[in-house]
């Protein structure tokens, strides 16, 4: 199974903090191709520059970041900008809903602890 992580699960692995995510959030991880979105780098790039996040490593340093922890950048093209999936997500917030239709068009599912993400059907926690 193909996931894409959300920003927070990503921040938890930069910060080599996963043990403090949930037990099925740790085990979805392992034995599975892990995509990280571009949206997600410029999500973090913006936080990072605003003051408001703090990961001990640079943003150009990133990609190989993700690439040593035998990750996927994910880009992001115009069939994932234009996209309309449904049901909609119930976030507003546009990183997230972009990180939904990146997992529709690309057959993935989120793994994601937001509570606002969590129960989409898209979401590798959703109950089947």
């Amino acid at each position: 199974m193909r996931h894409l992580l959300d920003t927070q699960i990503f921040i938890s692995i930069l910060r080599q903090q996963t043990s403090a995510l949930p037990d099925d959030i740790r085990q979805r991880l392992d034995g599975h191709t892990n995509y990280i979105s571009t949206a997600t780098l410029w999500e973090m790039a913006i936080k990072f520059r605003l003051g408001k996040l703090a990961f001990g490593d640079s943003l150009e340093n990133l990609p190989r970041s993700i690439a040593g922890a035998g990750m996927i950048i994910l880009p992001i093209n115009e069939h994932h900008a234009l996209h309309t999936i449904s049901p909609e997500p119930s976030t507003r917030d546009p990183f997230d809903r972009l990180l939904v239709v990146q997992c529709a068009i690309e057959n993935m599912r989120l793994v994601t602890i937001d509570r606002a993400l969590a129960d989409h059907p898209l979401s590798a926690t959703a109950a089947p």
